[in-house]
C-alpha cells in the first residue's frame, strides 16, 4: 500500500474529502449514497442476516432495474456457524432473485465497500449483518483510491 501512495501523488489531497461514522450515523448516508449509483456497487460484507438485507434489498431491486451492477462478497458458507449459514441462504436466494451477483470468499473478513468506483467505505461495519454492535466506517470521495482498492481484491 505504501507504494501505492508513492505512485500516486493525489491520494493525501483525495483522502481529504473523508468523514467518520459510527453505526448510528452510518445507514443514512450510506443509502444515500446507493440510490446515487450510476454503474456498480461493490460491497464486502463477511456475514449477511435477512433483518439486515430487508433494508437493502428494495435499493439492490431499483439499482439492478436501473442497470447497476450489484456484487456482494461474502465469506464462505463452509466457514460458517449453522446460524449464519442458514442466514446467508435464506438471504442468497433473495439476491439472486435480483440478479445481484454473489460471489463467496474464504477468509474474507473486510468490511468495505466501492460506489462507482469513486466512493469507498472502509471500516469495522459488516454492511449486511450489523445489528448490535458498535462500529465504525470511514466515507472517502475519492477515484483513486476507489480504482486502487478495487485493483487489490
Amino acid at each position: 500500500m505504501i507504494n501505492f501512495f508513492k505512485n500516486n501523488k493525489d491520494c493525501l489531497e483525495s483522502t481529504l474529502d473523508t468523514k467518520l461514522y459510527n453505526q448510528d450515523t452510518f445507514y443514512k448516508v450510506f443509502i444515500r449514497d446507493l440510490k446515487r449509483a450510476r454503474n456498480e456497487v461493490i460491497i464486502e460484507s463477511p456475514f449477511v442476516t435477512v433483518k439486515r438485507l430487508e433494508t437493502f434489498l428494495p435499493i439492490f431491486k431499483a439499482l439492478v432495474n436501473s442497470n447497476v451492477k450489484v456484487i456482494i462478497h461474502t465469506k464462505d458458507p463452509y466457514e460458517l456457524d449453522d446460524y449464519l449459514k442458514d442466514e446467508l441462504y435464506k438471504g442468497l436466494s433473495s439476491l439472486l432473485g435480483l440478479k445481484v451477483q454473489v460471489i463467496f470468499i474464504k477468509g474474507l473478513h473486510r468490511k468495505i465497500t466501492v460506489i462507482d468506483r469513486e466512493i469507498l467505505y472502509e471500516g469495522s461495519l459488516n454492511i449486511l449483518s450489523q445489528n448490535n454492535s458498535i462500529e465504525m466506517m470511514r466515507r472517502i470521495k475519492s477515484t483513486t483510491l476507489s480504482r486502487g482498492l478495487i485493483s487489490s481484491l
